[in-house]
C-alpha cells in the first residue's frame, strides 16, 4: 500500500519538531571544560590559575549562574580591576587611613585623644600592641582582624567602635561585607569564624562577588550597566535612567544616583518629590507613587504603572524613546581613593577589560 500523500507532511512536521526539541535541550557545561576555559581566560600573570578557576567555577555552580563566556569574562574583568587577582590586596597608606578612622570615630563620640592612645598601647592577642599592629598593617584583612580584637578586648573598644568595623569591603572583588552577611544563606563552605572573614578568602570573596555582580535579573542592553551596578548597587543604572525620565517629564533636575527613595525613612527625597509633581498627569496618589518607588531595588519596578507612565510622558516630551539604562553620576568617596573617580569611570574600565577577555575567548 502506498503511503498517503497527506500523511507525508505530517511525518516531516513531527521530524522537524523533534529536531528543534533536541537542539533546544542544551547540555549542561562540563565542569572540567569550564575550569579549563577560565584558566585560559585569566590574565597571563595570574598565579595559581587552577586554584582561581576552581573557586570561580564553584561559585557559579553553587548559585546556579550559567558559566557563559560573557559571565566568566565579566567576573574576571571586575576581579582584575579591583585586585589584579590578589585575594587580600595591599592598600597604600592603610596604616595612616586606619589611625585617621580611629581618631574620627573617637572625636565623634567625644573621647579624648589621650584615652585612644592609651587603649592602642595595650598588648593585643599577638603580643604586640594595637598601635604596633596598626603601624604595620598592609591589607584590609589585617585591619579587620585588628579591629575585631580591639572591639572585643580593649577597654572602650566596643564604645568606640561597637560592631561597626570600618572595613566595609574586602576580598579579590572588593565586595561589600554587609552584602555578604545579608546573602550568606546557601554559602557552600563552613565559615572560618564568620562571613566577614570568608569575604577576605579567595573562595568567599569570589562567591559573594559573583553573587553581587550576576545574582540578579536585569534587562540591560550591554554588560557596562551591570558593572556600574556592581559599584553603585543593584539596578542603579536602571534607576538612574528613570530619574532622567522624571527630569525630562517634570523639568525638575535630579542627580542621577539611582536612589529613588530615602531608605529607612518615610521622608520623601528629591526623586520622590519630583515624581509627586507629576501625580495628576500620572493619575497616581502620593501613596501609590511611594509604593511603586519602594520596588526600585527589584526587576518588578519595570512592570509598575509608575515606571511605564513616567517613561511614556518622557518619551512623548523628548519625541523619541529615552534610554532605559544610563551610567549613574556618582563620585566615589573612600579614604582609599586619592583622586576624583566616578561610577562611570569604574564601569568603563571594567568594560574595557571585559572586551579584551571576550576577544581572547574568540
Amino acid at each position: 500500500m502506498k503511503p498517503s500523500l497527506l500523511r507525508i507532511p505530517c511525518v516531516l512536521l513531527v521530524l522537524l519538531l523533534a529536531g528543534c526539541s533536541s537542539r533546544s535541550q542544551v547540555p549542561a557545561p562540563n565542569p572540567a571544560e569550564v575550569r579549563a576555559q577560565i584558566v585560559r581566560l585569566l590574565p597571563a600573570q595570574t598565579a595559581d590559575r587552577q586554584g582561581w578557576a576552581t573557586d570561580i567555577y564553584a561559585a557559579f555552580a553553587a548559585q546556579d549562574i550559567p558559566p557563559t563566556t560573557e559571565n566568566i569574562c565579566a567576573v574576571l574583568a571586575v576581579t582584575e580591576q579591583e585586585s589584579t587577582f590578589n585575594a587580600d590586596p595591599q592598600v597604600p597608606g592603610l596604616a595612616k587611613i586606619a589611625r585617621a578612622e580611629i581618631d574620627r570615630r573617637a572625636a565623634r563620640l567625644h573621647v579624648p585623644r589621650f584615652v585612644v592612645n592609651a587603649a592602642l598601647n595595650i598588648d593585643s592577642p599577638t603580643g604586640k600592641t594595637y598601635q604596633q599592629r596598626l603601624d604595620r598593617v598592609r591589607t584590609e584583612k589585617q585591619l579587620s582582624e585588628i579591629f575585631d580584637d580591639f572591639t572585643g578586648m580593649v577597654p572602650l573598644g566596643r564604645q568606640l567602635f561597637g560592631t561597626l568595623n570600618p572595613v566595609r569591603t574586602g576580598g579579590p572583588m572588593q565586595v561589600s561585607i554587609a552584602f555578604a552577611q545579608a546573602n550568606a544563606d546557601g554559602y557552600p563552605y563552613p565559615p572560618d569564624g564568620s562571613i566577614r572573614r570568608e569575604v577576605f578568602s579567595r573562595r568567599g570573596g569570589m562567591y559573594f562577588g559573583i553573587a553581587h555582580l550576576l545574582g540578579y535579573p536585569a534587562n540591560y542592553p550591554k554588560p557596562l550597566y551591570r558593572f556600574a551596578d556592581f559599584n553603585a548597587g543593584w539596578y542603579a543604572s536602571r534607576n538612574a535612567a528613570f530619574q532622567h525620565a522624571v527630569t525630562t517629564a517634570s523639568g525638575i533636575p535630579l542627580a542621577l544616583d539611582g536612589d529613588l527613595i530615602i531608605h529607612g525613612s518615610s521622608k520623601a527625597g528629591s526623586t520622590e518629590l519630583a515624581v509627586r509633581s507629576l501625580g495628576d498627569r500620572l493619575n497616581m496618589s502620593d501613596r501609590a507613587i511611594r509604593r511603586a518607588l519602594e520596588e526600585g531595588d527589584s526587576l518588578d519596578f519595570e512592570s509598575s504603572r509608575l515606571y511605564e507612565r513616567v517613561f511614556a510622558l518622557a518619551d512623548e516630551a523628548e519625541g523619541k524613546p529615552l534610554p532605559r539604562a544610563v551610567l549613574p553620576g556618582i563620585v566615589l568617596k573612600s579614604p582609599k581613593i586619592t583622586r576624583r573617580l566616578t561610577t562611570a569611570w569604574f564601569a568603563d574600565r571594567v568594560d574595557t577589560r571585559h572586551q579584551r577577555c571576550m576577544a581572547r575567548a574568540r
